[in-house]
């Protein structure tokens, strides 16, 4: 009965996709285009389905060796034989440059004697700087780079990364992540740009063009792919790859927008969420791949699979009978190319199931045709391979300065009891925590390995937080004692005892490395260990400043009760540990803002933007209450806010609000203020949120210093999805918000009536 089953969709799919063949072909026709298809043309059907094949390196490599080794045999086998159109990752950890060289020009070397000469693109996660070549520059993660605020400086990340990738002489990079973080258990979390859709949308526009450029065929430039497409980050459970539940309203409002923005700044390639959405794996899902995805989004570029994600199909979703039937599914609903990664599985399955009519080769044709054009794009035909003298600034001082301006504009300042912070340069510190003296804590996962759990060793020359605060105010006034270990308290009787002998405490407490399943937890609560640590050192009367070196936002909440200053670190990145220690003693001030809600309970889990009806009634104690909300973040100046001003208090159709505020520097140091507007619909047929970013800017004033802002404001702009997944702007009054200061303000509409019953 299966199998019936699955032979009917099977048809059903290639008579809807047959459709969008034919539309597909109504097209403008480029030049590119007619090369590419003058090449298909030649092409013989195994060479087709290999181009959609991805193996990793593992799969042509020998093996246990060290160090790594390619196996000239498995090489032949997989370009000769099965014409292997891309190879993915490392095999262990990370490479330096020349053997990076060496890999990929013997790829590119096979490739070029098998028959047509078509370059393998190898891809590889480069998503917060080169994770897998050693002395490149890493950067914040992406949650971190979002709470810059600083649209610039993750553009410029991206361009450095992009050259960096290049120098490594890889022209595709899996990033970034346009996951909404919405979900504090979820384990990648710290890969997202945060829990407000507006805020990913910009930073992954910003990012996205800092890798591609404006000529993604440069050598100083890479394909972005843009993840994971979609709904991914939301899984009921809050861990990794386990079954979501979003109504297509909800996806459409929160988790659409950001990849329907990446793909008008131009990303190249896209990757599927591994997960499925109820009860629907992507990797099977029609609508999503090809009828929203191509069909509303207009994307033409290539849709990858994740890792092992058609085999689990049949092995984890358990809608295909067999493997075969995975393959023929995935492939009919959209799948490009398959990161198998392991075999050759799905280019033989491929291959029959287009003997056999069940994957039509129209299909195959508009697969290969978007990984062709993809590799032409690349420049891949004229240049498969780098030169290693056009990359003198890799790893240079000039991009370790921009990753460690942007780890210094990401650390957060929470608490500031008493302005106890910035702490004198003369004073006797005590160091401790789990987090203190690890670079695994400040690079997070996807640094050098998969997991992040070799960055002490790798990270060759970077400080932990407990090296960066013995530089900066010398060892004799540092302390430094564990405490605890992540899960255990450890020597805590050295600690306490230590804290009597210094003037300050700085308590670092968090996360190790981790990523995707591996970093499932059962409790979102910070291991009781650390938080005794906490409650101990906090008998001492001792001030303690609280670090917190963590990819997720762990409750903290007994322990941060006790500190006089709270500082949210992120997975900073390498130069994580010298903007902190510049933030503590006051050589740089902190700027940056929660880009996701930090939650007080373990079972009060909110976003920002919560429905008004979250509040509860008056009387209700367990109303919204976190212990930060996203946007926050205090600096060692002040600043205030004036003058709000509408250019209209009426706003219609086809036209644009002018908002212009007042900012002042109102302390006695310069500082860097981000800008955040908010608006919020009264009323509407679908129940509004309570607000909603709109706008941002960050801006650097010097004390004394005043700045007009202005943003601009359309009726898009306040557009949400309504009940039968349409997106509208509905007509009503809207208060807007910057700072401390309020206005209200009307969309009139010509065409969607108004909710409030005055317009």
């Amino acid at each position: 009965m299966k199998r019936i089953f699955i032979t009917v969709i099977g048809l059903l799919f290639l008579t809807s996709a047959g459709m969008m063949a034919q539309s597909h072909k109504q097209a403008p026709v480029s030049a590119l285009d007619k090369k590419v298809d003058a090449l298909i043309a030649k092409m013989t059907l195994e060479e087709k389905v290999g181009q959609m094949t991805e193996v990793t390196l593992d799969v042509v490599s020998k093996s246990n060796t060290s160090p790594h080794q390619l196996d000239p045999d498995k090489l032949k086998e997989a370009i000769m034989k099965y014409h292997v159109g891309s190879i993915l990752n490392v095999s262990g950890f990370a490479y330096d440059r020349n053997h990076w060289h060496d890999v990929i020009t013997t790829i590119q070397q096979a490739a070029d004697q098998d028959r047509l000469k078509i370059p393998v693109i190898y891809g590889i996660d480069a998503i917060h700087g080169v994770t897998y070549t050693l002395g490149s520059t890493l950067f914040p993660q992406e949650v971190a780079m979002a709470a810059t605020f600083n649209r610039d400086i993750v553009h410029r990340a991206g361009e450095i990364t992009a050259y960096e990738t290049r120098a490594s002489y890889i022209p595709w990079n899996y990033s970034p992540v346009l996951d909404l973080g919405k979900s504090p258990l979820w384990p990648r979390i710290y890969e997202t740009f945060g829990e407000d859709p507006y805020l990913v949308k910009t930073m992954g526009t910003a990012i996205i063009t800092g890798y591609q450029g404006n000529n993604v065929g440069d050598k100083y430039h890479v394909a972005a792919c843009m993840k994971h497409y979609l709904g991914y980050s939301y899984p009921l459970s809050g861990k990794d790859r386990t079954p979501a539940w979003i109504p297509d309203r909800y996806m459409r409002e929160y988790f659409l927008p950001p990849f329907a923005e990446a793909v008008k700044a131009g990303a190249k390639t896209i990757m599927i969420n591994s997960g499925e959405i109820n009860g629907v794996p992507l990797h099977a899902s029609k609508y999503m791949l090809t009828d929203v995805l191509r069909g509303e989004l207009h994307f033409d570029g290539i849709a990858v699979t994740d890792w092992r994600d058609i085999q689990y199909l049949h092995d984890r979703h358990h809608i295909a009978a067999t493997q075969k039937d995975a393959v023929m599914i995935a492939v009919n609903a959209g799948v490009d190319m398959s990161m198998v990664p392991y075999d050759y599985t799905f280019f033989t399955y491929l291959v029959e199931l287009a003997k056999e009519g069940k994957v039509p080769m129209w299909r195959i044709n508009e697969a290969v045709h978007r990984i062709l054009k993809v590799k032409y794009e690349l420049g891949l035909f004229d240049r498969p391979v780098g030169n290693p003298d056009d990359y003198p600034k890799f790893g240079s001082d000039e991009f370790r300065g921009v990753s460690l301006q942007a780890a210094t504009e990401a650390i957060t300042l929470l608490k500031n009891t008493n302005n106890v912070l910035p702490l004198k340069k003369n004073i006797k510190v005590l160091v401790t925590g789990p987090t203190a003296n690890t670079m695994r804590s400040l690079d997070g996962g996807w640094s050098y390995n998969w997991q992040g759990d070799l960055a002490d060793k790798l990270a060759t020359g970077k400080n932990t937080i407990l090296k960066a605060i013995e530089q900066k105010i010398g060892k004799d006034n540092v302390t430094y004692q564990p405490g605890a270990t992540f899960d255990n308290l450890q020597n805590i009787d050295d600690a306490i005892a230590a804290a009597k002998n210094a003037d300050a405490i700085v308590l670092c407490l968090g996360e190790l490395s981790y990523t995707e399943n591996v970093g499932n937890i059962d409790d979102l609560n910070l291991p009781a260990a650390q938080t005794q640590l906490a409650n101990e050192l906090a008998k001492t009367g001792k001030p303690i400043i609280l670090v917190l070196a963590e990819g997720r936002p762990r409750i903290v909440t007994e322990a941060e009760s006790h500190s006089a200053a709270t500082i949210m670190a992120y997975f900073p990145g390498n130069e994580g540990g010298d903007a902190l220690a510049n933030i503590l003693f006051g050589d740089a001030n902190p700027s940056g803002r929660l880009s996701i809600t930090y939650p007080r309970y373990p079972n009060s889990l909110n976003n920002y933007y919560r429905k008004n009806l979250e509040n509860g009634n008056s009387d209700d104690s367990h109303s919204y209450n976190p212990l930060y909300e996203f946007g926050y973040g205090l600096s060692y100046t002040t600043f205030s806010y004036s003058n709000l001003k509408l250019s209209k208090l009426d706003l219609k159709d086809g036209e644009t609000l002018t908002v212009t505020i007042d900012v002042k520097n109102t302390g006695q140091i310069e500082g860097k203020e981000s800008v955040l507007l908010y608006t919020s619909q009264m009323y509407a047929s679908i129940s509004p949120d309570y607000k909603r970013l709109r706008a941002y800017d960050k801006i650097d004033l010097k004390p004394g210093e005043s700045r007009t802002m202005a943003f601009k404001i359309t009726p898009a702009d306040l557009a949400f999805v309504n009940d039968v997944s349409k997106t509208v702007t509905e007509a009503g009054e809207f208060k807007l918000q910057v700072g401390n200061q309020t206005v209200n303000f009307k969309y009139i509409s010509n065409t969607v009536p108004s909710r409030t019953g005055k317009l």
